[in-house]
């Protein structure tokens, strides 16, 4: 590989110009958001949220150019308060100097930065001394102050489609004069589409590494095979919005679903040990509770929301203990998926028949036109009746005998539903 380009391919192949970005079409497409942005040429300060590898950094280059504005990229990670207060400074001493075109800070990882660092951002963008566009794998309502978010429009980036991928990896083929040296053949690509995990960054990295394991004298032909036996000899290292993070947190996540307390601890040690954000892990134990466990054991939601809530207030190295001690309870807890199971066929039959209007007797009847309408009209209050209970319809009437929710076979959702009957019955 000693001929492999110092510049890594996937930089070399980054695109310039909307016309060349690949995937985001609701954003970057003739009607896109974006484009619609430069047309107008109105440049507002902006949040991209989105897996890594599908064009954050580059939307923000390509931004800069089209706007012919000075871009200033900083990292969360190793980048402070001294660093945003630096570029701010210089912003204003052109502002004054009369050569004031406003520069585009990019800062990626923005939900890496705290509170006050994000405090030091805001009121340049109040003054719109700056423009801010922020790149996040994570949910910017979680992790971006409040005051900030609402200053900046927030777009979501979606994972590339394998059309998205095969388009690249075609282009990069045909116009990078190092891959067009090497006469390279891609005869399969599953596995290069596996082994990316839909992040084109690394799809071109790949792919560049196994066409530079050929010799000078072979025809890089890349297959399946080569592409695994290539690959499986890179040691992966853990990166917060890289594959090992996705890998090791659905781990972690299986294994509390698993009922395994043991590879759930080691899933979060690795993590912890690695720097990752322990509220991140605090987050994904709250979907867990909900989606694995569920009413089997309702406690659980409220145990993994007050750990969330304890990580957040006392912070790391503490943290590890209130997580640990929640994951164990997690993991040991009885398992149903039920209500996971039932608001999945919900959404699939709203989807269905959202068409289906309210049945009167349900109907809001605020004013006397409504109730003249029969709004409300033989509504039956339930806590008139015995038992807090009476029968009457609740679901549109093409649909009224539908089941979405089924009781799960556990101690929990056993007793709730034979409470349910007995109530039911008790008329």
């Amino acid at each position: 590989m000693n001929d492999i380009p110092q510049i890594p391919l996937a930089e070399r192949m980054r695109p310039k110009k909307l016309t060349d970005f690949v995937g985001q079409r609701h954003l970057v497409g003739p009607q896109g958001a974006i484009s619609r942005m430069v047309q107008s040429g109105v440049l507002p300060s902006m949040i991209f949220w989105g897996p890594p590898g599908v064009g954050k950094t580059t939307l923000a280059q390509i931004l800069a150019d089209e706007f012919d504005r000075e871009l200033f990229k900083l990292n969360a990670i190793s980048s402070g308060v001294k660093d945003i207060r630096e570029i701010i400074e210089k912003a204003e001493r052109s502002e004054f100097m009369g050569q004031f075109k406003k520069p585009i800070v990019f800062i990626d990882e923005i939900h890496r930065f705290n509170k006050s660092q994000q405090d030091a951002l805001l009121a340049a963008v109040e003054k719109g001394i700056i423009c801010l566009i922020g790149a996040t794998t994570e949910n910017p309502s979680f992790e971006v102050i409040s005051a900030l978010l609402s200053r900046c429009q927030t777009f979501i980036l979606k994972p590339l489609t394998k059309e998205d991928l095969l388009q690249v990896l075609h282009h990069a083929l045909a116009t990078d004069e190092w891959l067009q040296s090497k006469h390279a053949v891609l005869q399969e690509t599953d596995a290069l589409l596996a082994m990316s995990g839909g992040d084109a960054r690394k799809l071109l990295n790949y792919l560049e590494m196994v066409v530079g394991s050929f010799s000078s004298s072979e025809t890089p032909l890349i297959t399946n095979q080569r592409v695994m036996s290539v690959l499986q000899q890179v040691t992966p290292v853990y990166d917060k919005n890289g594959e090992m993070h996705y890998d090791i947190i659905s781990a972690f996540i299986k294994s509390i679903r698993g009922s395994d307390p043991d590879a759930a601890l080691y899933w979060l040690a690795r993590m912890l040990q690695s720097g990752e954000d322990p509220k991140f892990i605090a987050r994904r134990m709250i979907i867990s509770a909900a989606e694995d466990i569920g009413l089997a054991n309702p406690n659980a939601l409220l145990l993994a929301t007050s750990c969330f809530q304890a990580v957040e207030m006392v912070g790391m190295p503490e943290a590890r203990i209130i997580l640990s001690e929640v994951v164990i309870y997690l993991a040991t807890s009885p398992k149903s998926n039920s209500s996971y199971v039932a608001i999945n066929q919900a959404m699939e039959l709203a989807k269905q028949t959202h068409h289906l209007p309210v049945p009167l007797h349900l109907r809001n009847a605020p004013t006397a036109l409504m109730k003249e309408l029969n709004y409300g009209l033989n509504y039956k209050y339930p806590h008139d009746f015995p038992n807090h209970y009476v029968a009457q319809k609740y679901l549109p009437s093409e649909i009224e005998n539908i089941k979405l929710y089924c009781a799960a076979n556990n101690p929990r959702e056993i007793e709730i539903e034979k409470q349910w009957m007995q109530h039911k019955t008790k008329k």
